[in-house]
């Protein structure tokens, strides 16, 4: 029933999709890893002389007579210390963008120098102001890339903090760091057992491990007069000074070095850098370019991380209320088409029963006419279920072969039915099949029906009854899932219920019907006419020619009890195959009848109305609804999976809800509703790339290839009475 040419489909977008998603995947693993390790540094490191870690023992002995400026590579311990009359300032957890510039301001106007102990993390995230830092003529030193206990940690984490923290300092300043201050490091006598072995491997690495003789502990709360008495070494010596530039609220650190550095300026004493201070060779090195290279792309990496991570935020947002909008949307609006349906089937009865007299004067002769291709696994059933319509007026069925290599003309022409006229043409495609069909039927009303669907008894007669309104220029019917004895079969069951025929319902509410689906469609010939019938412009032909019905100022209805059952694709690569060419031709569609936004009249309606909730809810929604799954993940992973948990939980029940109550408007069983969750992990996914794909091969203007579904004959082996 199509058109049977091979054209060259596009794949190169493929793999460059592909490859996005994996840097998208590696950069927000990276964000993810660096939010997480922020976290934990608010409102402040814990305090390393306090309750000691399980597994840790605390030895004051291991470097208890040490000084600060440790070297541990060799068999015995090599320790420096600063000179008498001598300061280092040393800040850790920096840089950060509120506070760092405050300590550069002070230090800057009391003509000092300090070490910063920078986080990898934080200097990819501001790398401006890091090279402000060295810029001003401060030193660097490394404190790991996202702050974690180096000595709790596995080896291989250990060197990826190591290593990502090198990258991140060369790219923002070109150069590498010799020195190092592990995370929650304080005063020599304070570390434990583990750290000490840490710290030896560490010094094997190359590093030189920078402790302090004063640690000030200003993250605990304390007030500048009380950081100033902690930072202030006794008599003349020479000291270390930790303090910290980030990780909570640091104004009353601020505060104290300024006073500080006032006091002891006036005591004369000199602040300098770690390495200038105990006499170290250079221990800022400079970066290769290969080495720069990856630190710019590591530091680009973060960026984008971050605000991809931003953007999955406002994405989330959107997408969350779009869902909630459309749920809201198409629940009252069909509780509103169910009670005008049950109006116009009560006045219709009642229309038959003054009537009963002239009743074969009331209903029109009908003609159907089945394109078919390649469809001998449901054609007889099709047929037969055609002809036992129980419909009072004159029915005539026109199979048009349309160059079928099956044997599907002949299997319709041995039936041998009554009023059946089997046409047999070369290929030319399914518009030029339903084409030749119009030509040769006779009446004034038209059914097309796809050749493996199968028509209840009473389905004509409803479809036609609401050609009793003279502006009606088409009927959508009800399309059911016949083969949905499988969880594929189920997905597309729930898929046909809760969102087709809520949004037919909708559509026809609105008076903006976008498509009558091929499997069951009712045409005025005049209708039809007025449009020059089908046109082979798209891939879907059945919503070409449904919107420019609606153009031509013809309304199109949706007639819910015109029931006809349909045999859904069996598997995920035929799934694909007809989603794929449905998006795209509904792409090709609303491109070609934009002009309808602009339009006065039904037009209009279709234009404003129509495609306007086509593009919302059907190409926008689709495209950003991933976020919802991925942010789903990365909060699971890095965030708050409880919270996270209760909201997809939440967003899972709204759409149980919606969807047995579309079940119950259609008439269906709940029991298919078990299967909702997994829809949304697998079938929904697999709907979403289609229109991913759809848009980009759209953008891309490549052509797209005709794509045959393999039948399995659903309704060659029982009635459609039997089905579900």
């Amino acid at each position: 029933m199509h058109r049977h040419v091979r054209l060259r489909e596009p794949r190169q977008h493929w793999a460059l999709l592909s490859l996005v998603l994996a840097v998208l995947v590696g950069v927000l693993l990276l964000q993810g890893y660096v939010e997480r390790s922020w976290s934990d540094l608010s409102p402040a490191p814990p305090e390393p002389g306090g309750e000691t870690p399980p597994g840790h023992k605390r030895d004051g002995r291991l470097l208890a007579d040490s000084e600060p400026v440790v070297d541990l590579s060799g068999a015995r311990p090599g320790a420096a210390a600063m000179p008498a009359g001598t300061i280092a300032l040393t800040f850790d957890d920096g840089p950060d963008p509120r506070w760092t510039p405050q300590i550069l301001e002070v230090l800057r106007r009391h003509q000092a120098r300090a070490t910063f102990f920078v986080l990898g993390s934080k200097v990819a995230a501001h790398p401006q102001l890091t090279r402000q830092i060295v810029a001003e003529g401060h030193e660097l030193g490394s404190h790991s890339y996202t702050h974690p206990d180096l000595s709790r940690v596995p080896t291989w984490q250990r060197g990826l903090e190591l290593s990502l923290t090198q990258k991140a300092i060369a790219g923002a300043t070109g150069h590498h760091t010799r020195l190092l201050r592990p995370p929650y490091a304080s005063v020599p006598s304070a570390m434990t057992a583990p750290e000490y072995e840490t710290a030896r491997a560490l010094s094997r690495d190359g590093y030189l491990i920078v402790l302090a003789n004063r640690d000030t502990k200003d993250w605990s709360g304390r007030t500048p007069e009380q950081i100033v008495a902690a930072a202030t070494p006794r008599g003349r010596q020479g000291a270390v000074v930790l303090v910290h530039d980030s990780g909570g609220d640091r104004g009353a650190t601020v505060t104290a070095v300024d006073h500080l550095l006032t006091r002891l300026d006036a005591a004369g004493y000199q602040f300098t850098t770690v390495s200038d201070g105990v006499g170290l060779p250079a221990t800022s090195l400079p970066a290769t370019r290969p080495q720069r290279l990856a630190g710019l792309t590591l530091v680009g990496a973060q960026l984008v991380g971050h605000v991809l991570a931003a953007g999955l935020t406002v994405a989330l947002g959107i997408a969350g209320a779009l869902t909630l909008v459309r749920v809201v949307l198409l629940v009252g609006v069909a509780r509103l088409h169910a009670r005008r349906a049950r109006r116009a089937r009560r006045k219709w009865r009642r229309q038959l029963q003054q009537r009963r007299r002239v009743m074969r004067l009331t209903f029109p002769a009908v003609s159907v006419v089945v394109p078919a291709y390649n469809e001998a696994a449901g054609i007889a059933a099709t047929v037969r279920s055609l002809v036992a319509a129980r419909y009072p007026g004159r029915v005539e069925v026109i199979v048009v072969d349309d160059g079928s290599t099956d044997g599907t003309g002949h299997i319709a022409a041995r039936l041998r039915l009554p009023g059946v006229t089997v046409i047999r043409q070369a290929n030319a495609g399914k518009p030029s099949a339903l084409n030749t069909g119009i030509a040769r039927a006779r009446s004034g009303i038209l059914i097309l029906v796809d050749g493996d669907t199968v028509f209840e008894p009473h389905t004509i007669e409803r479809l036609v009854r609401s050609f009793a309104d003279p502006r009606v220029g088409a009927v959508s019917g009800n399309t059911k899932v016949g083969n949905r004895r499988g969880l594929l079969g189920r997905w597309q069951h729930i898929e046909y219920v809760i969102g087709f025929n809520l949004d037919r319902r909708m559509f026809d509410v609105w008076a903006c019907m976008p498509t009558v689906p091929g499997a069951i469609g009712a045409f005025r010939r005049d209708a039809l006419a007025s449009v020059g019938g089908i046109s082979d412009d798209t891939l879907a032909e059945d919503t070409d020619l449904t919107m420019a019905i609606c153009r031509a100022g013809w309304r199109v209805v949706y007639e819910e009890k015109a029931r006809a059952w349909t045999e859904a694709p069996s598997s995920l690569r035929q799934l694909w195959r007809q989603r794929y060419r449905w998006c795209y031709g509904t792409l090709q569609s609303m491109w070609k009848h934009r002009r309808a936004l602009i339009e006065r009249g039904q037009a209009g309606k279709l234009g404003r109305r129509g495609l306007t909730y086509l593009a919302l809810f059907q190409v926008a929604l689709p495209l950003l609804a991933p976020a919802v799954d991925v942010f789903a993940l990365y909060g699971l992973v890095f965030g708050e999976p409880a919270r996270v948990l209760a909201v997809w939980l939440g967003f899972l029940l709204v759409q149980v809800l919606a969807g047995a109550y579309a079940l119950r408007l259609d008439g269906e069983r709940l029991r298919p509703l078990w299967s909702l969750p997994l829809q949304q992990v697998v079938y929904r996914q697999l709907m979403y790339l289609v229109v991913i794909q759809s848009v980009v091969t759209a953008l891309l203007g490549a052509p797209l290839r005709w794509h045959a579904m393999r039948r399995q004959g659903t309704f060659a082996r029982r009635e459609p009475l039997a089905m579900p």
